[in-house]
């Protein structure tokens, strides 16, 4: 009984991360300005549909230095932004 208990968990942890994978939902914007010494970047973006946010121009952190080092001045990308401790971050781009 605790195996068949433990494999239903790891059975719905696994869906789980998948479709928490799946459900991040990526905003086309272009990047304004880049401060890699603040780990922040400015974006012009479109709606916002997670954070139930406008079209605007707006400042984001940037916890990861592989996701900093996508972001170029004047460039066109597609990005995943989140609440992380409270604060906007972009976790994702491409």
């Amino acid at each position: 009984m605790k195996t068949l208990i433990k494999l239903t968990l790891a059975s719905v942890l696994a869906l789980g991360t998948t479709y928490g994978a799946l459900a991040a939902e990526f905003t086309k914007g272009t990047v304004k300005k880049v401060d890699a010494k603040a780990k922040k970047v400015t974006l012009i973006h479109e709606e916002l549909k997670n954070l139930d946010m406008p079209a605007m121009t707006m400042v984001f952190r940037v916890k990861d230095d592989a996701v900093m080092e996508k972001l170029k001045e004047g460039a066109s990308v597609e990005f995943v932004a989140e609440r992380v401790d409270g604060k906007l971050t972009v976790t994702e781009v491409k």
